[in-house]
């Protein structure tokens, strides 16, 4: 599943094409969060090892969606100087 959403962090990536436009990162970032929250409630439910796995589940989601968002940022800085230098 993680492999799923990193995709699709990387589809949003090619979708943003250099405009300086930060909604390709944010919906990156919240479907990241979404898994993560949907994670916490499985948590909620579960006891013992399996509790603690969830838990830990949800933060590497929520870390890996904040890296992919970062990477999306840098993308469409790094796309819109080069546009600007041509």
């Amino acid at each position: 599943m993680k492999n799923l959403l990193i995709g699709a962090a990387f589809l949003g990536l090619a979708a943003c094409g250099g405009q300086g436009d930060d909604k390709a990162a944010e919906d990156v970032e919240q479907a990241f969060e979404n898994v993560a929250q949907n994670l916490e409630a499985q948590a909620e439910n579960a006891t013992g090892a399996t509790e603690e796995r969830l838990e830990d589940e949800a933060e590497v989601f929520r870390e890996t969606g904040e890296a992919a968002a970062e990477a999306i940022d840098d993308v469409d800085l790094n796309a819109q100087a080069t546009v600007n230098t041509q």
